[in-house]
């Protein structure tokens, strides 16, 4: 979407899911903040601010809640009038969960897992 995302996490191993989406919202407008500041060569002020306050959050205890909102976030492009098929939106996990095609959303990615992960001493 424009102006906002869906994602649905698992609980981190550490920390709790606000510090997961400060530290995701954070990183994302400290680099188009700093962007934005470089290259506005209008003399009009930068936006100090990119994010809402707050995000919604959903706890999700069963497998149909799941899907319900995997099919709701997969759905919300075509509702919005920005694509005619769910698929066709680049920024979402659609063909991973339909096709298993890898795209622009790493959904479930081992491999960057087993990089966080420290041997044993």
């Amino acid at each position: 979407m424009p102006e906002h995302f869906h994602l649905l996490v698992s609980e981190p191993e550490r920390g709790t899911p606000s510090t997961v989406m400060q530290a995701l919202k954070l990183g994302f407008a400290r680099r188009v903040l700093s962007k934005l500041a470089r290259g506005d060569a209008t003399g009009k002020p930068s936006p100090q601010h990119i994010w809402q306050a707050r995000f919604y959050d959903f706890n999700v205890w069963t497998e149909y809640k799941r899907i319900e909102k995997l099919r709701y976030m997969h759905r919300n492009p075509v509702k919005r009038g920005l694509v005619l098929e769910p698929g066709q939106w680049d920024w979402s996990s659609f063909r991973f969960y339909a096709y298993g095609e890898r795209g622009l959303v790493r959904i479930n990615d081992c491999d960057i897992m087993k990089l966080r992960i420290r041997p044993v001493a």
